[in-house]
């Protein structure tokens, strides 16, 4: 529920849930309303979208600058 998620937070209740929306519109996270009652939880799915997209650019930035590198010695030795 959202008020325990805010409960340890040194923030207020309106101001988390401001960053909840933004969570839900990043497809982060999803709630469901019960009445009053909100219940949030992580979208994995979406997380593991985000780390596939990082795996990728780190393996293409890793190869690159291990290129250059190699180029450098190649010149500086």
């Amino acid at each position: 529920m959202v008020t325990e998620l805010a409960e340890p937070l040194p923030m207020s209740l309106p101001a988390v849930s401001k960053h909840l929306r933004v969570l839900e519109r990043a497809r982060l996270v999803s709630r469901k309303i019960d009445g009053r009652v909100h219940r949030c939880s992580l979208d994995t799915d979406a997380l593991n979208e985000v780390e596939g997209w990082l795996r990728e650019r780190r393996a293409f930035w890793e190869r690159t600058l291990d290129a250059l590198a190699a180029q450098f010695e190649n010149h500086h030795t």
